[in-house]
């Protein structure tokens, strides 16, 4: 069985850091692209940054270009996302996701394409 478990929100200050990891187990971890989506009360899903399945590639929306750093750790099963600078916009549940389809496919743009879900985190950005 997948499992993908996110930890690491919470209530930060504006301006301040978070640190969210995702643990992957059930699923050879290293053939897949991760991403990070977040969903806002009221709004869609959308793409904060995702990184290929070696670690070579990533991806960031512009809100979040130069604040965040994607990483993973395919030894651990694990994937990152370091969250510096935050601003109330911020303010969002983060999902963490894997997508079997190769990089050069684009498809990890798309949340429909992803195979495999976490639960969530809140992250609340206080001003």
């Amino acid at each position: 069985q997948v499992q993908l478990v996110e930890s690491g929100g919470g209530l930060v200050q504006a301006g301040g850091s978070l640190r969210l990891s995702c643990a992957a187990s059930g699923l050879t971890f290293s053939s897949y692209a991760m991403g990070w989506f977040r969903q806002a009360p009221g709004k869609g899903r959308q793409l904060v940054a995702a990184i290929s399945a070696s670690g070579d590639n990533t991806y960031y929306a512009n809100s979040v270009k130069g604040r965040f750093t994607i990483s993973r750790d395919n030894a651990k099963n694990t994937v990152v996302l370091q969250m510096n600078s935050l601003k109330p916009e911020d303010t969002a549940v983060y999902y963490c996701a894997a997508n079997r389809g190769p990089w050069y496919s684009s498809s990890w743009y798309n949340a429909a394409a992803y195979n495999y879900w976490g639960q969530g985190t809140q992250v609340t950005v206080s001003s």
